[in-house]
């Protein structure tokens, strides 16, 4: 018989963690337009009081060519480095209501073993529930409410928030592989993927990340934080107005937008014209293109500019 040693180090003991409790998961470094990811977890790390329980090792896991630790320098001498951290953690919401949160870099390495570590995590946990997120570009306006694509085991979910459902293929994620696997295992399990104005795709977009802590809130019943959220999203989206009413092009484009958004939200049905509305082709081609321009790091800097994307900098 074989032993593998797992890729993780537990930090608590594990038959003193809570079971039957929702998991929440959001990993970096798969498509995060408008950087949902990173602001979702950083306002629930914030807000909320995590417990490290579990940290998966790097050394085994990433690739630190791709994803660099950071070094503080201070005049002539390094006083921190920053290693990029894939952990498990225990967070109590706004009620006190446990749940689990997987947060940090999507692995680069050992998906495989990664994910049969994690399942046993889970299986041991008695995890109730899986919700998992996650953000990609899609040709949508800013001016309209950020829509989702759902997939998983339900069914309400799916009828209740899910307002792209393509038949494609696309680039699959760890946690596309999570949740194949625990689906097949009889989880319940919910993937939430933000459709993120394309255009927004390079800098951070509040609106996203208030639209996916609200969808998960739903889905687990926690009592998520979203004031400080809602603040930087109603910021954000007046400062993008002026921006775009400063321009005749921009204008266009965003009034382009909004007609195939409400021409394909009225009427999915088969006699709509779907000569306007984006195909599930054109769909993947923006965003095999927005993965190709991020596959060497694996995110953005969160204060991006927009340069890339037509809009001026967004301040």
């Amino acid at each position: 018989m074989s032993f593998r040693h797992p890729l993780y180090t537990l930090r608590a003991q594990l038959q003193d963690l809570p079971r039957g409790i929702p998991l929440v998961a959001a990993l970096k470094g798969y498509a995060d337009a408008g950087s949902v990811v990173e602001v979702f977890t950083e306002n629930l790390m914030s807000r909320l009081q995590p417990e490290t329980i579990v940290e998966f090792d790097p050394d085994d896991l990433l690739d630190y060519r791709s994803r660099r630790p950071v070094a503080q320098l201070v005049v002539d001498h390094i006083t921190e480095i920053t290693v990029p951290s894939l952990t498990l953690e225990l967070v109590h919401d706004q009620t006190g209501a446990p749940f689990y949160l997987l947060r940090g870099f999507e692995p680069d390495f050992r998906w495989l073993a990664f994910l049969d570590d994690l399942v046993a995590l889970l299986d041991d946990l008695e995890v109730s529930e899986v919700t998992w997120v996650h953000s990609i570009p899609m040709p949508v306006p800013h001016t309209r409410p950020i829509g989702t694509a759902v997939s998983g085991t339900r069914r309400d979910m799916i009828d209740q928030f899910g307002v792209w459902q393509p038949t494609t293929t696309m680039p699959a994620s760890v946690l596309h592989m999570l949740e194949s696997r625990l689906s097949e295992a009889g989880y319940e399990v919910t993937g939430f993927v933000m459709l993120t104005p394309h255009y927004l795709a390079e800098t951070e977009c509040p609106p996203a990340a208030v639209a996916a802590t609200e969808r998960v809130a739903v889905a687990t019943g926690l009592a998520l934080p979203t004031d400080e959220l809602r603040d930087q999203a109603k910021e954000f989206l007046t400062k993008l107005d002026e921006q775009v009413s400063e321009s005749d092009e921009l204008q266009t484009m965003v009034q382009n937008l909004e007609e195939r958004h409400d021409e394909y939200l009225a009427s999915r049905a088969p006699t709509l014209d779907q000569t306007d509305v984006p195909s599930a082709d054109e769909i993947g081609a923006e965003f095999e293109s927005f993965l190709a321009r991020h596959q060497d790091s694996g995110k953005r800097s969160s204060d991006g500019d927009g340069s890339d994307n037509g809009l001026p900098p967004i301040v």
